[in-house]
């Protein structure tokens, strides 16, 4: 990769976020790396948050969207449109260190073809981590390695992780149209596991790169803890569980699998949102058509077997204590972390 011919696309989606675009737009501004375009892809906001992104940051690409069409196919848009040899697809709330891409840029010519993020830090407390990495667990979950810890540099290399945060990812045009973007069923969240992971089965490896440092609020704007990022969480969990394993391997998987379910319900019971679990759970059924279709897709093409998939998953999570608290995590760690030890004998 040459540093100063290297066209980078930054594509920023945009759904009513208020100021924080035109703070975000202003502070990449501000980037050592200078041959990039910023492209804002509108999803229908009705704050006038892009218009006014606009007016005052006149040199961003901006294209509004007729409709909402949510996180995956809203950067889609972004992707097609792009002209960089290179893609960050980047949240419209954060803010980023002056020399954030060009730390990126170093790593991919470290580290070759991948997914890359950066370390994420909060925006109202520097010193707090945000993400240093997401990881998958065996049954699906994914979460931000370290967030809600105080930085003692305790994460100060670079590594392999199991996915990029889609808070921020770095990666080639050419390896983001060979994966055919984000998959627009999601709509949103686990939309960047699933990229990943797909991108694993061909041999593309995620990669966490410490000295890149951008900031984020603590939960972000968009959704919050809602019924629907609920929905959404659960929901894509058992799709990429569904797509992404091979029959082989959810067979055997089946009885620890079933367990999971249990002890998620449960969860979302004690959250009074068994509703919203039901509602997940209904919804995978219904498009049982579409999964097996994108199944067969991804099994296709793939090139490795689960069995090296999942030296790169982890056997428990990370929950910050806002999410569940102490006892709650230890005990749903402790149970995750037995069934994963067992499932893995079998695969």
């Amino acid at each position: 990769m040459n540093d100063s011919k290297s066209l980078i696309s930054i594509i920023i989606l945009n759904y009513n976020s208020g100021n924080w675009l035109t703070d975000c737009v202003g502070s990449l501004l501000n980037t050592n790396y200078k041959n990039y375009e910023i492209i804002v892809v509108d999803n229908l906001s009705v704050d006038n948050s892009h218009k006014i992104c606009k007016e005052k940051f006149e040199q961003i690409i901006l294209i509004e969207n007729s409709e909402n069409l949510g996180y995956c196919e809203g950067n889609n848009v972004g992707i097609n449109e792009a002209k960089g040899d290179f893609l960050v697809i980047l949240n419209p709330d954060t803010l980023v260190e002056p020399n954030w891409l060009d730390e990126l840029v170093k790593a991919y010519t470290r580290f070759g073809e991948g997914i890359y993020q950066p370390k994420i830090m909060a925006t109202t407390d520097h010193n707090l981590i945000l993400s240093t990495g997401n990881m998958v667990q065996l049954f699906g979950f994914g979460f931000s390695r370290g967030k809600g810890e105080k930085n003692m540099n305790q994460y100060e290399s670079d590594e392999q992780i199991s996915y990029a945060s889609g808070t921020c990812l770095f990666t080639s045009t050419k390896i983001m149209k060979s994966l055919s973007g984000f998959d627009s069923f999601l709509f949103a969240y686990h939309d960047d596991l699933d990229l990943c992971w797909r991108a694993y089965l061909k041999e593309i490896k995620s990669y966490y790169v410490h000295s890149s440092v951008i900031y984020h609020p603590i939960e972000g704007y968009s959704f919050k803890w809602s019924k629907f990022k609920y929905f959404l969480m659960e929901r894509n969990r058992q799709y990429c569980i569904l797509t992404h394993y091979s029959r082989t391997t959810l067979f055997k998987m089946l009885p620890s699998l079933i367990l999971v379910d249990l002890a998620v319900t449960g969860f979302y019971l004690k959250k009074r949102l068994l509703l919203v679990k039901i509602k997940a759970n209904l919804n995978s059924i219904k498009n049982l058509r579409n999964i097996s279709k994108k199944y067969h897709e991804i099994q296709n093409y793939r090139k490795i077997s689960d069995k090296k998939i999942i030296e790169n998953f982890v056997d428990t999570i990370e929950v910050p204590s806002w999410v569940m608290n102490k006892d709650q995590n230890k005990f749903f760690n402790t149970f995750l972390k037995k069934l994963s030890s067992f499932s893995r004998n079998f695969i």
